[in-house]
């Protein structure tokens, strides 16, 4: 007894100076801040728009299938939601190691035993089948949480990745949208060219009528035969983009260049649209890119606190049962059982810094995760200001364009009525109808500008994403870590 009580204190003092001496994460910390959307000059505001499926407002059926079809068959939508199966299953496998694991264990071996070795009599000089049947258990107890966070920072980055998904259906309805009306901008712009070109040919029949009569000379043909084959000229170039619009629609689509061939487009009307006075928090919040690096940072928080269970005692235990014999005669008696029952327990003690070193990198991966999220919430802040500033830029330029196409409109017109009556020549009439045609395609140009902004600040609030997990993340998710929206 006396003995023992000598030995305790030495013990404890062993003890004490193993901890002591332990690998420790002290003096690691993050440096990175998230910042708050009221910071930016941001105001709460209620929100409805935009809608899911905000395509469907725009009352365009073409419109509404060639995006029903992107979403079905876009290559890289397919890339997306097979990142998606992989983080899933990369989620599963993690959350596998909170529990037990069994596996068993047959193997049979024919071997000859030396007769000079260590194997005694009656086996040496023999050749003998060493066979084993064994029945392994073994599980981690996760007394510091290792596993636990673990889990929590894989179902982050999975719900991240999820995310991320999102945004790439939204990127891909608003891309297959801005390139639809790209398609229409050009379309419009070449039924203007071939108006032009018509007008061009009548006004160049009546001129060279009038060379003939001798009422103008044969010079005053030449400035209408060169606006005739630079307006075929424009026309090729349409045609050129118009080919190069389909062949990235039909891209989009996931199909060949012929697929969208006869594909038509128009413009919708252009009306005053309710835009958000504010910028809405509510909005950007649900921004699919946005929800992203917010699950980012909470995956990297855990991960460094999964990181940090390192540093503590890991405990295992280990049991196993079964038979193992020499030969197969006696393999499956009583007197072959092998059963067994282990604990083990690892501490670190000196590792050279390693532990530390990756918490330190741990750590500095969060600051980047924090870094990302404050970058792309001020980012979207500016993407929808700048939105809503062009909008309400572009209604304004659109009512004084009508205004100066009518003013064009009624220029031209008087050109052709006093060509007509002899009173002037070709030349103010060409003058006046390339003044008609600036405004027209300066039309057009706008009302491709508006729907096209439109469009944008649509994919800038979010594109009516809405966070949702109604995918089963794991068969035994444990509960979810609240996320703090910026």
């Amino acid at each position: 007894m006396s003995r023992i009580k000598s030995i305790a204190p030495l013990a404890a003092l062993t003890l004490s100076l193993v901890l002591s001496a332990c690998a420790s994460y002290s003096g690691i910390h993050t440096e990175g801040v998230k910042l708050e959307a009221n910071a930016l000059g941001a105001k709460d505001i209620k929100a409805e728009w935009p809608q899911s499926d905000w395509w469907l407002s725009l009352n365009d059926e073409t419109l509404n299938h060639l995006i029903d079809d992107a979403l079905r068959g876009n290559p890289g939508l397919k890339e997306a939601d097979a990142r998606l199966q992989k983080a899933k299953a990369i989620a599963g496998v993690i959350d596998s190691a909170r529990y037990p694991q069994v596996n068993a264990n047959l193997s049979s071996t024919r071997e000859r035993f030396s007769e000079n070795g260590t194997t005694p009599p009656p086996y040496a000089g023999t050749t003998q089948s060493i066979n084993d049947l064994s029945l392994n258990a073994s599980w981690e107890l996760d007394f510091f949480g290792r596993n636990g966070e673990a889990v929590q920072a894989a179902l982050g980055e999975l719900r991240a990745t999820e995310a991320e998904h999102q945004a790439a259906r939204i990127m891909l309805s608003a891309d297959v949208a801005q390139h639809y009306f790209a398609l229409a901008r050009l379309q419009q712009q070449l039924q203007i060219a071939e108006q032009q070109n018509q007008q061009r040919g009548k006004l160049l029949e009546l001129e060279q009528s009038r060379v003939q009569a001798g009422i103008d000379a044969p010079g005053d043909l030449e400035p209408l035969k060169s606006g005739v084959a630079e307006n075929r000229r424009d026309s090729a170039a349409l045609d050129e983009q118009i080919a190069q619009a389909r062949h990235a629609i039909a891209a989009l689509l996931g199909r060949g260049p012929d697929a969208t061939n006869e594909l038509h487009a128009a413009l919708p009307p252009v009306n005053q649209v309710a835009l958000p006075q504010e910028l809405p928090i509510e909005l950007l919040g649900r921004r699919a890119d946005i929800v992203a690096a917010r699950w980012r940072v909470e995956s990297n928080l855990h991960g460094m606190e999964s990181t940090k269970a390192l540093f503590y005692p890991n405990i295992n235990l280990r049991g196993f049962a079964g038979f193992s014999s020499i030969g197969f005669g006696d393999f499956l008696d009583a007197g072959s059982r092998q059963p067994g029952l282990g604990i083990a327990i690892t501490l670190p003690i000196f590792d050279a810094d390693r532990l530390r070193n990756q918490y330190r990198g741990v750590t500095a991966q969060t600051d980047g995760a924090i870094a990302s999220y404050n970058k792309a919430l001020v980012n979207a802040f500016r993407d929808v200001a700048d939105q809503l500033s062009t909008l309400q830029s572009l209604e304004k330029q659109l009512q004084r364009q009508h205004a100066a196409l009518a003013s064009a409109e009624e220029s031209h017109t008087l050109a052709q009525q006093r060509y007509s009556a002899g009173i002037t020549g070709a030349l103010p009439v060409l003058n006046a109808e390339a003044n008609l045609l600036s405004q027209q395609r300066g039309l057009v140009d706008l009302q491709a500008r508006w729907i096209d902004s439109r469009v944008k600040l649509i994919h800038a609030l979010g594109g009516g994403f809405t966070e949702t997990h109604s995918t089963q993340h794991t068969s035994n998710e444990t509960s979810k870590t609240g996320a703090n929206h910026g």
